[in-house]
């Protein structure tokens, strides 16, 4: 155990971690949460400015040209951050630095991210699969000042809203629609969560470091993580933060008690916005407290007082995430008693291909690959010597150990997710990577002839600015690209595209259509009207409450998805107006007075279809179930309205291209 844990008296001065004064930080508090304050705001108005400069850009899709000026503005960018981490950074004043730090971390990331985007309303991924939840979300929150599912009416929400809750307050502010306001609150999270790291970061380090570690974060976004913004925050600050925690847990003198809060805010953080990194992070916590306290009695520390210094010192943390947690997590835990009568959810029913296979970027043949590999050895040469690196470590270890649990899970018939924690495990390495070949070059120029210092500092600056435009322009050119072209070929609710494509072949060119539609037949606003329909896209656009989610993994598991498509099955069966009003009437749920259902052959028909015959139409309800373990882990099925039962006064039909909207009077 000693070997693994850093000694309580540092060895000596490293580039990383140097001996400091009796503090458990290198910024006061009042520093650090002034430095939160100013360059969230800063990164925030800066990336907003840039987005709005970029909209105004008229390049006509398709074409390479937003990506080349994507990756020119991010090179000049990062050529701008090596020359001043390199000459004359110390010159300026320290506010001066500090601004001009945060002005250039949220301009590589917004420049980098914005400038493919420059001609679409869309952010990366359209409004296809998982953009489509979250884009549902972000409408529904714009629709409502409280807390409320994404989906079903009257149901305490089961995924974390804080982030979305935001972004709706984002989109009143601004006066756009939910949807439309994703793509530029996302785009500015992504900025900020950069200058945050750089903020973490120079908690723990010193401040060129941090501005490094802050630089390689946002480029390990770009190539996994930015995708999920909501998510990305509590990713990108995990290791800046461990570090912090294990400081903070092992350091022999009394632990700040802002220290230990601020330690509890990003876990409460993680509680709102991801639930997954939430217990990856509770998990951290709990295997350092257990690590340190177990490395202290066996060097000869008393058992109990260890152990209650321990308690101590999680305490704080554990009621300041707590109490931040409750705020949203506090309707959910009523409605289920506390989690005593939870239902059990879909959502962990996901074995992708890379949650089957344990993560091993570090032996990736790319420049990406190799600094992971860097950070990789880093991190075992130096976790004897360094806080840092033991912290770091303890990440990496906890991210594979956290897939042998999800592997074991698949007993029990789920999945712990793990492979969404591959981007903890990319920022972590990453950043590790930095620390690691720094003090390479450190070592390397205390080595060798003075003569060479200067070129071998040179050098590395050099080859540092071609890495990571290296791995931006891998990102825009290869891991971004079908996502960016998912922002232009995704319908907007006007029935056309960014490239100004109306092909009424694709569900998509009849939204505008169907959403007047239920407008004028309805004659109430979005979310007055309960939709069953066939086409989920028009949750992503208007805040209608859906009778059934379209998939059970998004699905509140407060809403019984199962007891709904067993519901949905039961109306089918009804022949005639009586019938289905009787069972909607009925009916244990809140039923739809709006049904937007395909016109189709019956499923008969459909199987066996004659050459020049008559078909019988009926209305077809497309559903799915869970298919876990299968990939993928859905199952599509259809199920039949009979025309006739909706042949009556007390409903009104209208024909919109190849669906039909049935509203109930």
């Amino acid at each position: 155990m000693a070997g693994i844990v850093p000694t309580p008296v540092l060895t000596g001065p490293s580039p990383i971690d140097e001996p400091r004064r009796d503090s458990a930080v290198r910024l006061t508090l009042r520093s650090t949460l002034g430095e939160l304050v100013l360059g969230s705001a800063t990164a925030a108005l800066v990336s907003l400015l840039l987005q709005f400069a970029v909209s105004r850009f008229t390049i006509v899709e398709p074409s390479f040209a937003p990506e080349a000026l994507a990756a020119a503005s991010s090179a000049v960018v990062l050529l701008v951050l090596f020359a001043l981490l390199a000459f004359g950074h110390r010159r300026s004043p320290r506010w001066l630095r500090l601004l001009g730090s945060w002005v250039a971390l949220s301009s590589l990331s917004t420049l980098a991210l914005a400038l493919p985007l420059q001609s679409t309303r869309f952010y990366y991924g359209g409004s296809s699969v998982d953009n489509g939840f979250r884009m549902q979300y972000m409408t529904r929150m714009a629709s409502t000042a409280g807390l409320a599912d994404m989906n079903y009416a009257e149901t305490a929400p089961y995924y974390p809203a804080g982030w979305f809750w935001l972004g709706g307050r984002f989109a009143n502010l601004i006066g756009w629609e939910g949807w439309a306001a994703y793509k530029p609150y996302a785009l500015a999270w992504v900025a900020v969560t950069t200058v945050l790291a750089f903020t973490v970061w120079s908690v723990v380090v010193r401040r060129r470091l941090a501005l490094l570690a802050a630089v390689v974060t946002g480029l390990s976004g770009m190539l996994h993580g930015i995708e999920e913004p909501y998510a990305w925050p509590s990713a990108a600050l995990l290791p800046p933060v461990a570090v912090l925690c294990w400081h903070a847990l092992r350091r022999e003198q009394r632990a700040p008690r802002w220290t230990l809060a601020c330690i509890g805010g990003f876990v409460g953080f993680a509680a709102i916005t991801y639930t997954l990194h939430f217990a990856f992070a509770v998990l951290m916590v709990l295997i350092m407290a257990m690590i340190i306290g177990v490395s202290k009695v066996h060097r000869g520390a008393p058992a109990g007082a260890t152990a209650r210094v321990l308690f101590l010192r999680l305490l704080p943390i554990g009621l300041v995430s707590l109490v931040i947690a409750l705020i949203v997590w506090l309707p959910y835990l009523w409605s289920t008693g506390f989690l005593l009568n939870n239902p059990r959810s879909a959502a962990q029913h996901y074995l992708p291909e890379d949650s089957a296979f344990l993560p091993v970027p570090m032996l990736d043949s790319t420049v990406f690959g190799v600094l992971c590999l860097a950070g990789f050895a880093w991190l075992l040469l130096r976790c004897t010597r360094s806080e840092v690196a033991a912290a770091m470590l303890s990440i990496v270890v906890a991210v594979y150990g956290w897939f042998l649990l999800s592997t074991l899970a698949l007993l029990a018939k789920s999945t712990l997710l793990a492979f969404r924690l591959n981007v903890i495990l990319d920022v972590t390495l990453a950043a590790a990577g930095v620390f690691g070949l720094l003090e390479l070059i450190g070592y390397l120029r205390r080595t060798l002839d003075a003569r060479h210092a200067a070129r071998i500092g040179l050098l590395a600056g050099s080859l540092g600015l071609l890495g990571a435009v290296a791995i931006n322009q891998n990102a825009l050119s290869d891991t971004l690209k079908d996502s960016t072209e998912a922002a232009y070929s995704d319908y907007y609710p006007t029935g056309t595209n960014a490239v100004g494509g109306t092909d009424t072949a694709e569900d998509g060119a009849w939204l505008d259509d169907e959403m007047r539609a239920i407008a004028e037949l309805t004659g109430k606003p979005p979310q007055e009207n309960i939709v069953l329909s066939t086409d989920y896209t028009l949750m992503s656009f208007a805040p209608y409450w859906g009778f059934q989610q379209e998939t059970p993994h998004y699905a509140n598991p407060l809403a019984d998805y199962d007891g709904r498509a067993e519901e949905i099955a039961s109306w089918t069966e009804a022949t005639n107006p009586e019938d289905l009003l009787h069972r909607l009437d009925s009916s244990p749920f809140p039923a739809p007075n709006v049904f937007v259902l395909r016109n189709s052959p019956s499923a008969q028909d459909a199987e066996q279809p004659e050459v020049g015959g008559d078909y019988e139409e009926v209305l077809a309800l497309q559903l799915k179930e869970d298919a876990f373990p299968q990939q993928p882990n859905v199952r599509d099925y259809d199920v039949y309205f009979d025309p006739a039962a909706f042949a009556s006064p007390e409903f009104v039909k209208r024909q919109i291209g190849p669906y039909s909207v049935i509203v109930r009077r």
